[in-house]
């Protein structure tokens, strides 16, 4: 079955970033057959289930990609959102207390709505009951990789430090050959894993040949345990414990130096930038600029909607505009089409799918988002690139693919229901919010 969308400025993203201002885009099954300017000369046959989409002139860009989250932490979005310290006061806590594995399979799918409905067709998530979020993900359809967290303390799904180490394997073994699913090796972070097990859980990512991520040089706690224990970095440190490499996403990095920032290059190691939940935090802002120049891969992340609020990557484009050039005080730095890039292309390179992901060209998976141009917010239009980062917001995604098959269509779902969706959410909370109760003063 082949599907012409057609009338729309299509927004490439391929090497040369070419735009089509009257263009079209025909695929076929999974893949993209086609893109161009002006009418597609090809012949439809509705006898064969073929389609045509008239797009108004909206914006077709390749899908969004979502490069850093914890999408279960739906129940803690907007809790102690100015509280200080909030992670290790009662985040920690009411996760051990009250997180179940029905609790994050329906905030996991509740959340994959909001991914969606935003134009994002690919996630990275790191959580606890991570079978739970893959389960989630296969049967919402869009593309994730996974991972489940390893960390040196009890938790809601294991009961002895690490215990997310066998998990962890479980995952891997389970999930490896899945087309959409990909599992990973998720330690937390550098300052909440032993040396030890921050290798164990890599040489484990090593032998699935999968993907190892964790939180970098977030934390100024962080950044003065590894002064006064290493005379390091976190980054050094982690370079020296031979962890860095092609297959090793870095999340935030906030306080990385001209010296990390080489250690990243020289190993390839990628970059999850999560701006909005760093500012939100007061915790500062990544050197994204300065990583480009240096040819460190860089993606973006939301990371989870308790951190950051939302998951959808337009309010982390503007975020980023304006962040990155105040910190490097020129406006003309990270420009509107370059931070699409990011968000598309970036993210395909950080999970080395650039040959797939990220970019509409012929061969490519057709993982694609409709932004419609009609709303009040999205008029006019001079520049592609700007009305999506500076104009366009989630309620401008009209529709989403994912490997071919439509999940958006009109600003709606097609195959779940999000009123149903948050009603079992909500079902499944009374026990988590019960537990919160006690941190009331802090919320």
């Amino acid at each position: 079955m082949k599907t012409l969308i057609e009338h729309v400025t299509v927004v490439t993203m391929n090497q040369e970033k070419q735009v089509f201002s009257d263009g079209y885009v025909l695929m076929e099954d999974d893949r993209i057959l086609a893109a161009g300017e002006g009418a597609c000369t090809y012949v439809l046959k509705p006898e064969n289930g073929d389609r045509r989409i008239d797009g108004r002139g909206g914006i077709l860009m390749p899908g969004m990609i979502n490069v850093h989250s914890h999408i279960p932490m739906i129940p803690f979005r907007s809790m102690g959102d100015d509280c200080p310290d909030r992670l290790r006061r009662f985040l920690f806590p009411l996760e051990l207390e009250a997180m179940t594995p029905e609790l994050v399979y329906a905030a996991s799918r509740y959340a994959i709505c909001e991914l969606l409905l935003a134009g994002v067709t690919s996630v990275l998530d790191m959580y606890y009951f991570e079978d739970q979020v893959a389960r989630a993900c296969d049967e919402m359809g869009i593309r994730a990789w996974v991972g489940e967290t390893v960390i040196n303390m009890e938790t809601c799904d294991g009961r002895e430090p690490y215990s997310g180490l066998a998990l962890c394997e479980e995952l891997l073994k389970k999930w490896k050959n899945h087309d959409r699913i990909h599992p990973m090796a998720a330690p937390h972070a550098t300052n909440t894993n032993s040396p030890e097990m921050l290798k164990a859980a890599y040489d484990l990512a090593q032998k699935y040949d999968a993907f190892y991520t964790l939180h970098v040089s977030e934390m100024d706690y962080e950044m003065t345990l590894f002064r006064e224990t290493y005379d390091q970095t976190p980054i050094e440190f982690l370079y020296d414990l031979g962890v860095l490499g092609p297959k090793t996403i870095a999340a935030h990095c906030i306080h990385a130096t001209d010296h990390d920032i080489e250690l990243f290059a020289e190993t390839d190691t990628k970059v999850a930038h999560c701006v909005g939940a760093n500012t939100k935090g007061g915790k500062g802002v990544c050197p994204v600029l300065d990583m480009r120049k240096a040819g460190v891969t860089v993606g973006v992340g939301t990371d989870g909607p308790s951190s950051g609020n939302t998951l959808d990557l337009f309010t982390q484009f503007k975020m980023i505009a304006s962040a990155q050039k105040t910190k490097y005080h020129s406006r003309g730095v990270m420009t509107a089409d370059e931070i699409v890039e990011l968000g598309t292309m970036g993210g395909a390179r950080v999970f080395g799918e650039e040959e797939s992901l990220g970019s509409i060209e012929p061969g490519m998976q057709a993982d694609l988002v409709l932004i419609e141009t009609e709303s009040v917010n999205m008029f006019p239009v001079y520049n592609p690139y700007s009305a999506i980062v500076y104009s366009a917001n989630a309620s401008n995604v009209d529709s989403v693919w994912v490997a071919g098959r439509q999940l958006v269509e009109g600003h709606k779902l097609l195959h779940a229901d999000v009123a149903e969706e948050r009603r079992k959410l909500e079902a499944a909370m009374p026990a988590f919010r019960a537990h919160a109760e006690k941190y009331s003063d802090m919320l």
